[in-house]
């Protein structure tokens, strides 16, 4: 099961990282991709940018440095709400393929969340 903990959290740390370092320095790259970026104020999208970003660094750093292990699930449970505001959010917009999105990054975060707080603690 710590291996494919390992797995996901290396997955969903890739896919936030991503997204988070657009957002929060690539703004008008962010407003070409996606289309909500240009609803909503640049601040909220750099600190949704900064949130993900530090998000995916969590699910990765402590537990290969040995260091705040405990951090590891708080920021999936993190990174989960990030996922069910975002979801709200595309569905008052009827973005169908950004529900969808978010609903699966939403249950890989609360899958490392529950699995490294009760399964396989750091």
């Amino acid at each position: 099961m710590n291996v494919v903990l390992w797995i996901v959290q290396v997955v969903l740390a890739a896919m936030f990282l991503y997204a988070g370092i657009t957002k929060a320095f690539q703004y008008e790259k962010a407003k070409e991709k996606m289309a909500w970026v240009k609803d909503v104020s640049k601040g909220l999208v750099i600190f949704i940018g900064v949130a993900e970003l530090l998000g995916g660094l969590a699910l990765l750093l402590p537990g290969l440095f040995g260091f705040w292990q405990a951090l590891v699930p708080l920021a999936a449970l993190g990174l989960a709400i990030i996922m069910l505001l975002a979801a709200g959010f595309h569905v008052k917009r009827k973005e169908n393929q950004a529900i969808i999105t978010n609903v699966v990054l939403l249950v890989l975060a609360a899958f490392v969340a529950y699995g490294r707080w009760f399964v396989v603690p750091h």
